[in-house]
């Protein structure tokens, strides 16, 4: 039996997903995190399935998200789009750190996946934690920076006043540029990472993470069964059946 147990851990809410059977265990572990506008509760499905492998599944809330909403509206979101992701960042180390501390999990079994912002959460943390020994991305991004830049011109574009001057904007690019993997590659360290994506997305745009992908293979050419990248010729911005079994069967390998 999957149990599905509601908990804070350092004031995060969060959904904490295990078989009954491992409750009290040392087991894999996987932070899931939910997408931009999304909430923990809409993730439940992937942690089922994990859970059903043996896996311990934590989906925290995104800060402005869900049971931390701050009832801002899309807009206002948007412009703290980074502020969260970057919070995100470093709550899923609290988080693993929780959970450490009550020796339920095995610290050489972690992963770290997302859907759209919890995919450039993903991809952002391989720059800071080597605790991560598996990963993946659906739909999300590495190109902090390009995005930031494709962000603000899309404002531009639809003639809303961009919230930041020229010096704010700089300030945001050198603050985000640690966390761009696009520009890190080494950090990956030949780590499991699996991408999906749909080619029709026009939320996060496919072609930049499908370059990226191509830009790594020839480092894990001595493991090329460690990176992969599958995608959806006719999938927008929605996670096919397909997506989601790549994911748990991605982890069952790996972890």
């Amino acid at each position: 039996m999957v149990i599905i147990e509601k908990i804070n851990v350092a004031d995060i809410p969060l959904l904490h997903i295990v078989n009954d059977l491992d409750k009290d265990k040392k087991t894999p572990f996987v932070i899931f995190v939910h997408g931009f506008t999304s909430a923990k509760e809409n993730n439940l499905h992937y942690a089922y399935y994990l859970a059903e492998k043996g896996v311990r599944v934590v989906l925290p809330e995104a800060m402005y998200h869900g049971e931390r909403s701050k009832q801002h509206d899309t807009k206002e979101l948007s412009i703290r789009f980074w502020k969260i992701v970057l919070n995100e960042i470093n709550e899923i180390n609290l988080l693993k750190e929780h959970f450490e501390e009550r020796g339920l999990i095995d610290n050489q079994r972690i992963g770290v996946a997302g859907t759209s912002m919890g995919g450039i959460v993903t991809l952002g943390a391989l720059t800071q934690y080597n605790w991560i020994k598996a990963a993946v991305s659906l739909m999300g991004s590495p190109c902090y920076t390009f995005l930031l830049k494709d962000q603000l011109s899309t404002l531009e574009k639809n003639g809303v006043e961009l919230p930041l001057s020229k010096e704010e904007i700089a300030e945001q690019l050198s603050l985000l540029e640690p966390y761009d993997l696009s520009l890190h590659k080494d950090k990956l360290k030949n780590r499991p990472l699996l991408f999906w994506h749909g080619e029709r997305d026009h939320v996060v745009p496919f072609a930049p993470t499908f370059q990226f992908y191509k830009e790594l293979i020839p480092m894990y050419e001595e493991t090329p069964e460690k990176l992969n990248f599958i995608a959806d010729p006719l999938a927008d911005h929605k996670v096919s059946r397909e997506g989601v079994s790549a994911l748990v069967e991605w982890f069952d390998r790996y972890l």
